[in-house]
């Protein structure tokens, strides 16, 4: 059996998360501890209690998703569990490649709480609000998804910033142009094409200010070869070199989640079994649907954690 790890990405918090974890795990109270000392925030307060719209807010959605994610890896570490002996691969999904570095060692809990914490602020400032949108196309082929991006662009950016497998795309940019993509791919035959309820357009070449701003923040954290590889959103390639793990998360900023093609990936490269770690089960849906011959296990509550550290201790 060949194991990768996946880490899940904004749209799977929910008021409640980690909770379960923080009461049935001291290792997993002392990662959502060093994450609030991190930020200077309780943040396990707004994640355990709401309210929803703040924990909605990117800047702390994606630190705690990661808190979750990494809250889950302590646990099971302290059992005994060491991701290199038992993990080919890890991968995120956007900020869940960085919970994929955290988990792997490359960053500290803490530096990766700080990481999020610009990162959100610096998409949520690229672009005024309102000027960009987001759309989920469903049922058209990226190859469509593109000319329909490309035609309602007229000079504006509009581009594909995820393909997350089962015929599920979206598409990011400009309001007007993301609104005329989403009417021609409607046209054009898509099943849905709907308007997401986001603060920003993510994965877009307008998110570039904020690209440069990782770059400056990702230059003054120590960073270390991770345990096992990543396998990086913008490339679907394992990395293991630091410096270049670091140039593809500012890449990442502006880039797609190639996520489809990563899941692709681990079934053409000996992996069989996919475990997602932390919140929701969002990635193991679309595993399932995208690679029907892997396994896709969510790995959230207690009983999760433990049926998981005692099949591969």
């Amino acid at each position: 059996m060949s194991i990768a790890f996946t880490f899940p990405g904004q749209g799977s918090q929910a008021v409640g998360m980690g909770l379960d974890l923080a009461e049935a795990f001291a290792e997993a109270r002392a990662v959502f501890e060093e994450v609030d000392e991190a930020l200077g925030q309780h943040l396990s307060k707004i994640m355990w209690e709401g309210p929803e719209d703040e924990l909605t807010l990117t800047a702390n959605a994606q630190p705690a998703l990661m808190a979750v994610s990494l809250a889950a890896m302590r646990v099971m570490e302290t059992a005994g569990l060491s991701l290199k002996d038992k993990v080919a691969y890890v991968a995120g999904h956007s900020l869940g490649e960085y919970s994929a570095l955290a988990a792997a060692g490359t960053f500290t809990v803490a530096d990766t709480a700080r990481l999020l914490r610009i990162r959100g602020n610096a998409m949520q400032a690229a672009v005024p609000v309102g000027e960009g949108a987001m759309a989920a196309i469903i049922g058209l082929e990226a190859a469509d998804v593109e000319k329909v991006c490309t035609e309602a662009s007229g000079g504006a950016v509009c581009q594909i910033a995820n393909d997350n497998g089962g015929g599920q795309l979206v598409i990011s940019g400009t309001r007007t142009a993301v609104e005329q993509a989403a009417q021609l791919a409607s046209e054009r035959g898509a099943r849905r094409a709907i308007m997401l309820p986001v603060s920003a357009p993510f994965h877009s070449a307008l998110m570039a200010p904020a690209g440069e701003r990782m770059r400056e923040a990702l230059s003054g954290v120590s960073k270390n070869a991770p345990a096992v590889p990543v396998v990086a959103n913008v490339t679907v390639s394992p990395l293991n070199d630091p410096e270049d793990i670091a140039a593809r998360l500012v890449e990442q900023v502006t880039g797609r989640v190639r996520w489809r093609e990563t899941v692709e990936w681990f079934g053409r490269n000996g992996v069989d079994t996919l475990y997602e770690i932390g919140t929701g089960k969002v990635l193991t849906g679309l595993a399932r649907r995208i690679d029907r011959n892997l396994k896709a296990v969510a790995v959230n509550t207690p009983a999760d954690i433990e049926a998981v550290t005692a099949a591969l201790l």
